[in-house]
């Protein structure tokens, strides 16, 4: 009782004074907020513009072909002996590949040389009688048709020689035939005709040699290609080598780069009907027998070069709604947006033929997060073109 009567007679200005500090400290989580903290500048690698001189290349399929192709044929008919050579083997110019059966031919030999000997007795004998008859016609012992006679037979008996000399050099060229070698230096094929066979006309192909070396390399341009290196030409993007002089690098299928390099020694002067396509043809040595007739390899043509050329990274390079563009650092410290026009791939970068200039500092990573505005750290910065490990064919995109 006593207590509630002491709460009744606490003073009103003291009471109002408890209460207000009973709110304020309730509602002190109620004011205003601080201020939320700036977010940190991102991280970026970026690259400086550094327009150059940069020689290019395009790459294409290619098929070796042997320089020299011989088909070796029996010239004459006969039964073919004996097979001289290892199939598959590398034969040398002047080996010895096949054997004929040479008993007919040596037969037929002594045969027109022994009508060789009569038709020179017979025209002996022609001369000594018109060596008679000269003189005795002079003295007309003898007409005139006398001596008329006998210089017709001595030039009849001496075309008959003629002809028997002639008989014998076929004849011998016949025999020399069945002995059948290799005109040229190179890889044989499979013997078509085995010991014991008739060879005549119908079945004369025996073998093929192919030449080593030098070795063809084949490869095709298409119009579409051709056009456009005439166009890049034109508009200053490209700059051809003096006379056409273009070095051929050839890649085999492990990847790896063969040691001599080609020359272009042939370009077919129309393209193909059917495929729209134009030939052209590089020469290459080959010593060791690396390359082989018909092997698929990869051709990279070097000595064009694109004057003042702009080349990043490909990864620097992002694609939205209004075509290509790159994130580029300002002086400000500050990301901005630029489109570009992109040209060819080259390795494992990108010509940009439009919208950069040098100087500028192209965002190549962490440039996915990037706003207009955002400010920027760069963390590391790249040498121009390092991206660039090996050319490509240029078109590609």
């Amino acid at each position: 009782m006593a207590r509630s009567v002491f709460s009744r007679a606490m003073p009103a200005a003291t009471c109002s004074s408890a209460v207000l500090s009973v709110l304020l400290v309730s509602s002190g989580g109620c004011g205003k907020k601080p201020p939320a903290a700036a977010p940190a500048p991102s991280a970026v690698t970026v690259v400086t513009v550094t327009p150059k001189d940069e020689p290019v290349s395009a790459e294409f399929v290619g098929q070796t072909q042997s320089s020299h192709l011989v088909n070796i044929q029996a010239r004459v008919s006969g039964f073919l002996d004996k097979r001289m050579y290892t199939e598959g083997a590398v034969v040398k110019e002047g080996q010895v590949l096949f054997q004929m059966d040479p008993k007919p031919f040596q037969a037929q030999l002594s045969q027109v040389r022994a009508a060789l000997a009569q038709a020179e007795a017979a025209k002996e004998t022609a001369r000594l009688n018109l060596e008679r008859t000269r003189p005795l016609t002079a003295l007309n012992a003898l007409s005139q048709k006398d001596l008329d006679d006998a210089t017709g037979q001595f030039q009849s008996a001496a075309a008959a020689v003629e002809q028997a000399r002639a008989e014998v050099e076929t004849a011998e060229l016949n025999l020399s035939y069945t002995t059948i070698t290799t005109p040229v230096t190179g890889v044989s094929s499979s013997a078509r005709q085995t010991d014991g066979t008739y060879i005549s006309s119908q079945n004369s192909l025996l073998t093929t040699v192919a030449a080593l070396s030098p070795m063809w390399v084949n490869f095709s341009l298409s119009e579409n290609q051709m056009q456009a290196y005439r166009d890049q030409s034109a508009r200053g993007l490209l700059r051809m080598p003096k006379s056409a002089r273009y070095t051929l690098e050839i890649v085999l299928v492990d990847g790896s780069v063969y040691p001599h390099t080609a020359e272009i020694t042939f370009t077919e002067p129309s393209f193909n009907a059917s495929t729209g396509t134009f030939l052209i043809r590089g020469s290459v040595a080959n010593p060791e027998g690396i390359l082989h007739p018909n092997q698929y390899v990869r051709v990279r043509v070097k000595g064009a070069v694109r004057p003042n050329a702009i080349l990043i990274p490909q990864r620097a390079v992002q694609q939205g709604s209004q075509g290509h563009f790159v994130w580029i650092v300002g002086t400000d410290g500050k990301a901005e947006r630029r489109p570009v026009t992109v040209g060819d791939w080259y390795g494992d970068d990108w010509f940009i033929s439009e919208g950069l200039k040098a100087g500028d500092r192209v965002v190549v990573d962490g440039g996915l997060t990037l706003q207009p505005g955002t400010a920027v750290t760069v963390k590391d910065a790249l040498s121009p073109g390092t991206g660039a490990t090996s050319a490509s064919a240029p078109g590609g995109r």
